[in-house]
C-alpha cells in the first residue's frame, strides 16, 4: 500500500513538471481541500460509531489516527504544492522535497503510534490494572516507537542500517562504560517494575537508610518519593538493588502493642483487671480474634505491677487504626478504676533510720 501511494505521488509530480504549474497548483489545493472537507466528515461518523462500542480499543485506535492523518493530507498537499513552485523557479530545492516529505509521513505514522500508547495506557490506568506495571510497559513501547523512527528517518537520508546499528552498537558500548551510574538506575528501574516492591501510591520505608513517604512516581533513573512532611525526595534507583524496603501499604493488620503499669497495692485485683481487658478486646467489634490475641501480667517494674496487651485490628487505614487504639485504651481506663485499682507513676519510699539524739529522747 506505501509502495503505491509513493508510485502516485511520483506520477503527479512528473506531471507537475510538464504541465502548467499555476493550474497544477489550483488542482492540488482544490483536491485536497476536498479531501480535508471529506475526511472531517468520515470522521465525525467514526467518532460517534466508537462512542456506542462497549470495547475501549476502537477509541484508542481512532484516537491515534485522526489527527495524524489530517496532518498528513495538509503534508501531502504541501508537497506536491512546493514541487510545483520548484519546477517553475527551476529550482535547487526540489530533490529534496521527497525526501522532507518522506520524513514527515515516517512522522505521522509514529505520531499514530505513540498517540495509541498514549490512550492505551490511560484506559489499562483507569480499568484498574496495575499503573506501575502498565506505565512501564509504556515508556519500552514509546522507547521502541522512537528508535524505529530514527531508523527509517535515517534510511530516507540514504544511511546504512547495518553501519548506524554498528555504530549504535559500539556508541552503546562507550556510552555504556562512561555511565554506569546511568545504566545501574536502568535497570534498578526494571527491577522495580518487575519484582514490584512497591508501586505509585504505596508507603514505603528502608531501615537501611533514611527514606520513608509515599511514591508519587517511578522514573528511569530516579524514583520520587514524597516524605510525611511533603518534602520531595529524589532516590535514584539502582539504590533499591541493595537495601531492604518495607511497603507498609501492604500490611494485612495493624498491632497494638502497650505495656500497663497499676500500683502494688492494687496486685490483689491485677487478675480481674486482665480477665475483663482480654475479654473486652475479644469482643470488640475492631479487633481481628482470628490474629494473635495476649493480654497478661508481664513483669515487677520499679514503680509499678504491669501487664501488656498484644493484639491486632482489622482496619489498616492509618486514621481509623488510631481511633480503634484510642478506644481500647479508653476501655482499659475504665476496667482498671472499675476494679478500684490504680494506675502507676513513678514513686520512691524514704526510709530514715533514727539518730541517736533521737532515740535518747
Amino acid at each position: 500500500m506505501f509502495e503505491e501511494f509513493a508510485q502516485w505521488l511520483e506520477q503527479e509530480q512528473a506531471q507537475l513538471a510538464t504541465s502548467n504549474w499555476l493550474f497544477d497548483v489550483f488542482v492540488v489545493l482544490s483536491i485536497t481541500l476536498v479531501a480535508f472537507l471529506v475526511w472531517r466528515i468520515l470522521a465525525s461518523r467514526m467518532s460517534r460509531l466508537t462512542e456506542k462500542t462497549k470495547t475501549v480499543w476502537d477509541d484508542a485506535i481512532w484516537f491515534s489516527l485522526w489527527k495524524p492523518i489530517n496532518w498528513m493530507i495538509a503534508v501531502v498537499g504541501l508537497s506536491l504544492v512546493a514541487v510545483a513552485f520548484a519546477n517553475a523557479l527551476d529550482s535547487d530545492f526540489k530533490p529534496y522535497i521527497p525526501i522532507i516529505r518522506q520524513v514527515m509521513v515516517v512522522f505521522m505514522f509514529a505520531w499514530a503510534a505513540m498517540r495509541f500508547v498514549r490512550r492505551a495506557e490511560e484506559q489499562l490506568i483507569v480499568v484498574g490494572k496495575d499503573k506501575t506495571t502498565v506505565q512501564a510497559v509504556a515508556k519500552l513501547c514509546r522507547a521502541a516507537v522512537i528508535i524505529l523512527f530514527l531508523l527509517a528517518v535515517f534510511q530516507t537520508l540514504g544511511f546504512s542500517i547495518s553501519g548506524v546499528l554498528a555504530f549504535g552498537g559500539m556508541g552503546g558500548l562507550i556510552v555504556g562504560m562512561a555511565a554506569k551510574d546511568l545504566l545501574a538506575n536502568f535497570f534498578g528501574a526494571l527491577l522495580v517494575y518487575f519484582d514490584k516492591p512497591f508501586k505509585v501510591g504505596d508507603w514505603i520505608r528502608s531501615p537501611d537508610r533514611s527514606i520513608e513517604g509515599t511514591v508519587e512516581n517511578i522514573g528511569w533513573r530516579v524514583t520520587k518519593i514524597r516524605t510525611f512532611d511533603k518534602r520531595p525526595l529524589y532516590v535514584p534507583n539502582s539504590i533499591f538493588s541493595s537495601i531492604a524496603v518495607e511497603n507498609p501499604s501492604r500490611m494485612s493488620h495493624r498491632r497494638i502493642k502497650e505495656t500497663i503499669g497499676i500500683r502494688y497495692d492494687d496486685a490483689s485485683k491485677m487478675s480481674k483487671v486482665v480477665a475483663e481487658v482480654e475479654q473486652m478486646l475479644r469482643n470488640h467489634p475492631e479487633i481481628d480474634t482470628s490474629q494473635t490475641l495476649m493480654v497478661n501480667f508481664d513483669s515487677f517494674n520499679a514503680s509499678s505491677l504491669d501487664f501488656f496487651i498484644y493484639t491486632f485490628t482489622k482496619t489498616t487505614n492509618w486514621v481509623k487504626y488510631h481511633e480503634v487504639k484510642q478506644d481500647v485504651l479508653n476501655k482499659i481506663v475504665e476496667i482498671v478504676e472499675a476494679n478500684g485499682a490504680e494506675f502507676a507513676f513513678p514513686t520512691r519510699t524514704l526510709h530514715l533510720n533514727p539518730s541517736p539524739a533521737d532515740i535518747e529522747a
